[in-house]
Formats: structure tokens, sequence, C-alpha cells
């Protein structure tokens, strides 16, 4: 198991300059605790019961944090990719990349929240082709010279970014099965369309908002569409995201209780605190270490974990006793 930490990206309603700053020290102390990435997320505008926060510009927060660090990588996790235009986002792309000395990790999805859609002009319904062609136009345009595309959505003839990458930025895409919920039109399993590319992919970050059980079906059924595929299942890097915030009780119903404003905060409060405790790394130490050993043994060998804020001590906490419980065999 290796161990990445999302970026507290948090944008309060409070936020203010110092609260913000402490994303500088945040990245400077991951990196020093030799934690594997940062990964940012996206979302621009708060999901009434699904998420009770929004978050800064994923690709701004990563160029902030590699100007303040030197080996840690930096990933997207994950990237919605409708949101963007691929000739403006392979620049984004190219730009973080040579600004970071070669450290982006391209983390993908198709997202799923209508009203950010809804804002954008972009239809819902087409998320999943649009998806799809983004990320192969700027596959092409991160790597080749002369470039035309001529895609339903997307048309451009001719194009050069300079200076092309070497290779393309490692990608992950983000899918999985998730808790059934009326507040948003994902499906509860893992859509055919997410596991077509998840085999074109090399890594693959399972959701957070499924249950433990859904998390290690999702893995027989990404081992087995690789299989059918004619791809080795194990050369494909099998990750988690999930949120977590250790405490020092040793007994679960005062766990919960020191847990559950900071997870509300972030979720907001529509789901039940039962259906939360179902999807998030809650409760003692002991039931977190023993909830992520059993994903280790189901082939989970990535894990990134996202602190509820810009708590630097959670960084140190789950240093000290989480990853030392995992060594890297």
């Amino acid at each position: 198991m290796r161990f990445a930490i999302y970026l507290p990206t948090y944008a309060w309603p409070d936020l203010d300059f110092e609260q913000a700053g402490r994303m500088r020290d945040f990245a400077r102390k991951a990196e020093a605790l030799r934690f594997d990435a940062l990964w940012v997320c996206e979302h621009f505008l708060v999901a009434p019961g699904l998420y009770g926060a929004v978050w800064m510009s994923p690709l701004l927060c990563l160029s902030h944090a590699a100007a303040v660090t030197s080996r840690i990588r930096l990933a997207t996790g994950v990237l919605v990719l409708p949101y963007h235009h691929p000739v403006t986002l392979a620049r984004e792309i190219q730009s973080l990349h040579h600004l970071s000395g070669g450290r982006v990790v391209l983390g993908v999805a198709s997202g799923w929240d209508a009203r950010e859609y809804e804002s954008l002009g972009v239809p819902l319904a087409e998320r999943g082709p649009r998806t799809d062609e983004i990320l192969a136009a700027t596959r092409r345009l991160l790597t080749e010279r002369d470039v035309t595309f001529e895609g339903r959505y997307y048309r451009f003839r001719g194009l050069t970014m300079e200076p092309l990458l070497p290779r393309m930025p490692e990608v992950w895409v983000g899918g999985g099965g998730k808790v059934r919920t009326a507040l948003s039109p994902d499906k509860t399993y893992l859509d055919p369309a997410v596991l077509r590319r998840i085999a074109g992919a090399d890594g693959w970050l399972a959701r957070a908002a499924g249950t433990q059980a859904m998390v290690k079906a999702d893995i027989e059924t990404v081992r087995a569409h690789l299989a059918g595929q004619g791809r080795d299942p194990a050369s494909l890097r099998y990750g988690h995201i999930n949120f977590v915030h250790l405490v020092d009780a040793r007994d679960r119903a005062a766990a919960l209780a020191a847990q559950r404003p900071r997870f509300e905060r972030v979720m907001g409060t529509h789901r039940s605190f039962d259906y939360l405790q179902e999807s998030y790394l809650m409760g003692t130490t002991a039931e977190i270490v023993d909830r992520i050993g059993d994903l280790e043994r189901a082939g989970i060998e990535y894990l990134v974990l996202a602190p509820l804020d810009y708590d630097l001590e959670q960084l140190d906490r789950i240093a000290e006793e989480i990853v030392p419980r995992f060594p890297v065999r």
C-alpha cells in the first residue's frame, strides 16, 4: 500500500488569507513526510445533500503547491473533463508539467453534478462522450505535432502545443459504485463506459461514496473487465480515495461524536450520519486501520486520504498512526 494525501483546497465561506496560506505548509509537510502525491478535488458549486463544501481551482492549487515543493507528485483527483476544453486544458497541463519538473498525474472522471453542468451550458447527458473526446484529444495535443481532431463536440486543425511532453502524464480514471441516493443521477454500479475508460488508463481510483463491500466488488469487476479485454489485470494500479479525521477516542461512539461535525461540514447534512459511516473512514483509529487492511487484502494498493480541513496535525497523525501499519513490500 502506498499513501497519498488530498490537498485541502476547501473554499469555506469564511476562508481568509491565513487559512488559505496553510496550503503551502500542508504541501511542504506532506512532501517531508514522504507521501507519494498531493491530489486535488474539483467541485465549484455546493451540491446540497452530497457536499457541504466547494473546492478552489484544482490546477491553480497544484501550481501553487508545485512552487513550494520539489519531489512530491501533483495529481488531479479528479478533474471533471467536460468542464474544460481540450485545447486550453492541454496548455494548462503542459504548463504545470514544466513548472513542476514533470510531476503531474492526471486523474479524470465525467462528473455528476447536474447544477454544475447546467451553469456551464453543457448537457449532463453528454458527459460520457465528451469525457472520451477530451481525453483522446488531450493525449494527442500533449505529445504530437500538427494535430487535427474531428470529434462530435470538439474540432480543431493543425495544432501544435509546444513544447511537447516526452510522454503523456500518468492517467487515472475515477469511478465506482455508490450508495443509492435521489440527490445524485449517478448509477450505484460501475458503468460500462467508465470500465472502458479504466481499461485504457494507468490507474483506477475507486470513489469514496460507496460502501466497503462496493469497493471490493468493483475491484473484481475491473479485474474481470481487463481480463476480458486481453489486458493483464495486474498491469493496472488499484487506488481508492476516502475522507478521514483521526481522533484520540478509543470508543467508537466517542470517536464518531468527535468526527461528526467535521464530516458534516464537508459532506452536508441531507444524508444521514449512518449513511456517511457506510462510505467514509470513521470511528477509532484501530477501526480505520482494520478497514484499510481489508481493502489492501482485496487488492487496493494505493490510498488517497483526504483530511477534512487545513489541520496540519492530521498529516502527522496519518503518517504516524496509519502509514507504518502498511509497509511497502
